[in-house]
């Protein structure tokens, strides 16, 4: 067909569509002709393909058309060109074809010419083009307002790969063969778009793999649309059989397409012979009694193939998929795959963690994105019946701002980097190096020179002015110009980088006053150890940072020094200082009638080991021996200890001691401790509960005759549901 009457054929069908709408949506696709004709030059070509433009976005309207899209959508792919050839072209459009078709050129515009720029590296490896392919993806669908522009998209792409039929294949086809199938294929099957989505496999391997393609081609026993008239006549069968049965069912079929007959030869390692599923067809019922009845009903009419049923109901797959799945061998002996479920099911299969997009694609994706696409999937589903309410409806259900929380930007060089919404040129630059992030002194946006506090957009091309070297800046924290966790980490880590030898310096001054108090001195390796430090500057920097307290090191230096000797020899306080009591019931170097105290730090009780310690003003205090605050004083001053033992105790005598409960919070968990400690009759003086991520850390001070009564609480404590711990203090 000569290219004239290419031209005369697109159009005639234009203008029998057109006749088919509704008095306002004619005139309005009418409109768009005339303005397309009227300012598209005679011999413009498509930059891809080399078609004439206007014939090419009038087969791409039509294919719009076919997608339940409204008038609208179709008359903006017919002026998608229209902003390169007429200045003054959204003034027009609103005057002619009305505001909504303006805002879907506009947006048509946008993402033609950020495809333009963007590139994928060739030389990537296949990980890295896969994570490319896939921002760009996103991009697309975060760039527009309108999920339509998106499908307009995925449909030139379309014209695009069916034009180049025509044409021998060169290096520069592959190329665009390639993107189709890494970038726009994969759209159109997670829009659920059917109709493109076989079309851009189809043709983009065609292309990249063309003795492939017609190895396959060649073996498949028919065309496809002998394949599809095939399908239709078992699917009249299929409902026949159960409209006898009075089961309601939706019957639907499809041949499958070559790219997706090579895919899955590739994946179960099969030869062309090994598949039975170049046919599908899937029944809809509404009960899983009726899935099993309807199996049956196959099964009747025809031979089911040994070894190729699966019951997915009985046992689903891990993401939830359920469904039956058995190959027959249907009319003229040709193999079927037939796949059976309720609505309900097909339902979750088609939007919900179970996605076929996701199956075919394979991997794990991030959950968010996916309920976003579910959501698309859902709109696109019900497009007809929304078409049907009116193109207002329509076109306000297609405008949406799922894609709103991350932007995507590109570098000089076409490659898309994403960011989250908010994020500056600081962030880019990082997102690219750390180094050059360091080193950003400005940037360029689509050209022009911006403030680093500049906030991006979508699609805008960002090029970093650099030094060649210096470091960021603290005020970029400061003034929350960035935006994006690398960026915020990077610009933290110089600034602890920065103040790491000040830190390190001021923490080493305080840990030489510390130890210089100590006796005997510490081994400072050991000590370092004790702490869980590796170096001793690792062990200042702790300290000056404040991670590392002075009285942890204390009583580290405590628990490393000897035990204190406490020979008789030991220095006796004169009695003249202390004044008789014995009340505690202790003995202290062998004689009662001493001042006493408890000390508080470790609250000793019969038959606790203890020692005392002389105290200035407050006689001997008696501490466990093995408090640590005593090993501290003990290294300190040797000479103020003293032996020290229980005496016989009184039997009223009481004795305060604390203990730590840790468990995982809940209600009524302070009221079950306290039963039972009401229940072992123990009275407590003192409570102090913390509850920090979901975890409860409750201290109680109790008072008790003797420490063989805890363990006898302490076992009935740690029996309380959601208790994990029990300890003496």
């Amino acid at each position: 067909m000569n290219k004239t009457s290419d031209y005369e054929t697109v159009s005639r069908r234009f203008a029998d569509y057109c006749a088919t709408q509704n008095a306002e949506a004619a005139g309005c696709l009418k409109q768009a002709f005339k303005l397309a004709e009227k300012h598209y030059p005679q011999d413009a070509r498509a930059t891809q393909s080399g078609e004439p433009v206007l014939s090419r976005l009038l087969y791409t309207a039509l294919m719009v058309n076919d997608i339940d899209l409204s008038h609208e959508a179709v008359a903006a792919t017919v002026l998608t060109d229209l902003p390169r050839y007429l200045e003054n072209w959204e003034t027009v459009v609103i005057e002619q074809c009305g505001s909504g078709v303006a805002a879907l050129v506009r947006g048509i515009a946008q993402i033609q010419q950020l495809t333009h720029f963007a590139r994928m590296d060739v030389t990537a490896a296949p990980q890295q083009r896969a994570e490319q392919a896939e921002t760009m993806r996103k991009m697309l669908l975060a760039m527009v307002s309108d999920i339509r522009v998106v499908l307009i998209k995925l449909a030139l792409r379309t014209r695009t790969m069916q034009y180049l039929r025509s044409l021998p294949d060169t290096p520069y086809t592959r190329t665009l063969a390639k993107e189709t199938l890494d970038i726009f294929a994969p759209l159109a099957n997670r829009l659920g778009v059917w109709q493109l989505k076989w079309q851009l496999e189809d043709l983009g391997f065609r292309h990249y793999d063309p003795q492939e393609y017609r190895r396959i081609a060649n073996l498949l026993d028919m065309k496809r649309e002998e394949r599809l008239e095939y399908i239709d006549n078992f699917i009249r069968i299929v409902r026949g059989e159960m409209d006898k049965a009075g089961i309601r069912c939706d019957v639907a079929g499809r041949p499958k397409h070559i790219y997706s007959i090579y895919k899955k030869m590739v994946k179960k390692k099969l030869d062309f012979d090994g598949l039975y599923d170049i046919r599908a067809v899937r029944i809809l019922v509404d009960s899983v009694a009726e899935c099993y009845s309807t199996l049956g009903i196959v099964h009747s009419l025809w031979q089911p193939v040994p070894g190729e049923f699966d019951d997915y109901i009985a046992n689903p797959k891990g993401n939830g998929y359920k469904s039956l799945h058995t190959v027959i061998v249907g009319p003229q002996d040709k193999g079927i795959e037939v796949q059976i479920r309720t609505f309900e099911m097909h339902e979750f299969n088609e939007f919900g963690v179970a996605a076929h997009w996701r199956y075919k694609e394979g991997g794990k994706g991030d959950s968010a994105y996916e309920q976003k696409i579910a959501w698309l999937r859902q709109l696109l589903d019900w497009r007809e019946n929304m078409a049907q309410s009116g193109t207002e409806d329509l076109a306000s259900a297609f405008q949406t701002e799922l894609f709103n929380d991350t932007i995507y930007v590109l570098t000089p060089h076409g490659k898309v980097l994403s960011l989250p919404a908010g994020a500056t040129p600081i962030d880019f630059a990082y997102a690219l190096h750390s180094d050059l992030g360091d080193r950003c002194r400005g940037a360029k946006v689509d050209g022009q020179i911006v403030p680093l506090s500049t906030a991006l957009e979508n699609g805008q091309r960002v090029e970093i002015i650099a030094a060649k070297t210096g470091e960021p800046s603290v005020n970029w924290l400061h003034e929350g110009w960035v935006k994006s966790s690398r960026a915020i980490g990077k610009i933290r880590a110089y600034i602890r980088r920065q103040n790491a030898e000040t830190i390190r310096e001021d923490g080493k001054n305080q840990f030489d006053k510390i130890v210089a108090k100590i006796h005997p001195k510490p081994n400072q390796q050991q000590l370092c150890e004790k702490l869980g430090f590796k170096t001793l500057d690792e062990l200042y920097s702790a300290l000056g940072q404040g991670e590392l307290t002075p009285r942890s090191i204390q009583k580290a230096c405590g628990a490393l020094a000897p035990p204190p000797s406490l020979a008789p020899t030991v220095a006796i306080v004169k009695k003249s200082k202390i004044k008789t009591a014995g009340q505690n019931g202790i003995l202290v170097n062998g004689e009662d009638g001493l001042l006493t105290n408890l000390a508080k730090c470790c609250k000793p009780a019969p038959p606790d080991l203890i020692v005392g310690f002389v105290t200035r003003d407050k006689g001997v205090s008696i501490h466990r021996r093995e408090c640590s605050d005593f090993a501290h004083l003990a290294c300190q001053s040797p000479e103020k200890v003293l032996p020290a033992s229980w005496a016989a105790v009184s039997g009223e005598q009481v004795f305060a001691i604390d203990i730590e409960v840790r468990a995982h919070d809940r209600n009524g968990l302070l009221r079950d401790v306290s039963d039972v400690l009401t229940r072992h009759k123990l009275n407590v003086t003192a409570v102090n509960t913390q509850n920090r991520d979901m975890e409860a850390l409750m201290r109680f001070t109790l008072e008790v005759r003797q420490v063989e009564d805890l363990p006898r609480v302490m076992a009935s404590l740690a029996e309380i549901k959601g208790v994990v711990g029990v300890v003496r203090l």
